[in-house]
């Protein structure tokens, strides 16, 4: 332990002595860890962001559309049929045991107005189960209930943009608003959610009784699509198959035939989405560890200046019994030394810039533990590799040659 505090001590006395030199040797590294910092913050933040848009679409849910029609080999999309009923919706949540909540799912685009102000926006009909499934939480008022849905009452919930363009500050609740010149009493507000993965607003909606959205405003018996909710995560595949099954069951396909449905998985969604920001991450970590690599040469380039420099003190250390492996041990701790101090100068620069890029660029940023500690071991490496072959060369110098050398 006392040998490699010595060999320690005599490395950071050597590079004491030249310490503009030494500074701007271990600049590379400095820039190469922030920048990989920094980058990687931005990567993880985006990646963040995306599961946190992810999430606020519901807890464990997943989306079942109608089929698609086909005439003359030109389909029509999804949702192109009507194949889904409200029977199939009760069907799931009472026989699928992994299914916990349900919401039938019905949308009209709609012109709301209260007042002399008016707002275009769209009108989802959902039950009771529907902000459960979402974890929409109210912001003021209540939801509307059973026995709302059962009367197909003329009552809904508002959304924070309807809210705040509707009513620009007052209190909505209990106002009436008209949708497609149909009266409905506004019974509560719901907190903001944001934007979603597709940069679309959440909080333009209003949601009202799927009873009252179906005859009321559509005037149609079938509905567009049911949401439901997994008892847990690790279900969701599960109650996949579980309504798969029971909507082929209910719907009489035969073996041979093609499900007239189409089940959406969030988790499905989640991973493609955060795939992307994953590969972001990793393009841009790649593209900052450049930096790293040139700052790993450069203590190289410096370290051969120094071994040239010092090949007489070399050659007196030899001369008085300093064993090639001291030598060697000398003068990799050198290049340890610098480039372990540049790493730790470059993670204080690499989280104050993730926080600039935060503040002024607006962009979310990450700055992980993990991360830190692959830069600090990637310094060290960089210290190892680059700085082995100078300490190899000033280890295999001859001690009479190099106490000749001028």
């Amino acid at each position: 332990m006392m040998r490699w505090l010595e060999i320690f001590r005599i490395a950071f006395d050597a590079l004491i002595r030249n310490k503009m030199r030494s500074l701007l040797t271990m600049l590379g590294i400095i820039i190469g860890v922030g920048a990989v910092i920094a980058m990687i913050a931005v990567g993880q933040g985006a990646s963040f962001s995306v599961e946190s848009q992810i999430a606020s679409l519901g807890q464990n849910v997943l989306m079942i559309f109608p089929g698609a029609t086909s005439r003359g080999g030109v389909s029509g999309g999804a949702g192109s049929v009507t194949t889904l009923t409200i029977e199939d919706a009760e069907a799931i949540v009472e026989q699928c045991p992994s299914v916990l909540y349900m919401s039938p799912m019905l949308r009209a685009p709609s012109q709301i107005v209260a007042g002399n102000l008016n707002w275009s926006s769209s009108v989802q009909g959902g039950s009771v189960d529907y902000f459960a499934i979402r974890d929409w939480k109210l912001e003021s008022g209540e939801f509307f209930s059973d026995a709302d849905i059962k009367a197909t009452a003329k009552v809904c919930v508002l959304g924070k943009t309807v809210a705040d363009n509707l009513f620009q500050g007052a209190d909505p609740i209990g106002q009436m608003v008209r949708i497609r010149n149909v009266p409905f009493k506004v019974v509560g507000t719901m907190k903001p959610k944001g934007q979603n993965v597709s940069g679309q607003d959440q909080d333009d909606i209003v949601v009202a009784p799927y009873t009252t959205v179906q005859k009321r405003l559509l005037g149609i018996n079938f509905i567009w699509g049911i949401m439901i909710s997994a008892v847990s995560k690790d279900k969701i595949f599960q109650a996949q198959d579980e309504v798969t099954n029971l909507l082929r069951v209910r719907h009489r396909l035969q073996m041979w035939d093609d499900n007239d449905f189409t089940i959406r998985n969030q988790t499905d969604i989640a991973e493609t989405a955060t795939a992307t920001s994953k590969i972001m991450t990793i393009l841009l970590g790649s593209i900052a560890s450049v930096s790293l690599i040139v700052g790993g040469i450069g203590i190289m380039n410096i370290m051969l200046v120094s071994v040239t420099e010092r090949t007489r003190e070399i050659g007196v250390r030899m001369s008085i019994g300093a064993r090639r492996r001291d030598i060697l041990s000398q003068f990799l701790m050198e290049a340890i030394v610098l480039s372990l101090l540049g790493g730790f100068i470059g993670i204080l620069l690499g989280v104050g810039g993730s926080s600039l890029i935060s503040k002024f660029a607006g962009w979310p940023t990450f700055v992980s533990g993990s991360s830190v500690v692959l830069a600090v071991f990637f310094s060290m490496a960089v210290g190892v590799f680059f700085g082995f072959y100078p300490a190899r060369k000033a280890a295999s110098l001859n001690p009479i040659d190099a106490l000749r050398y001028e």
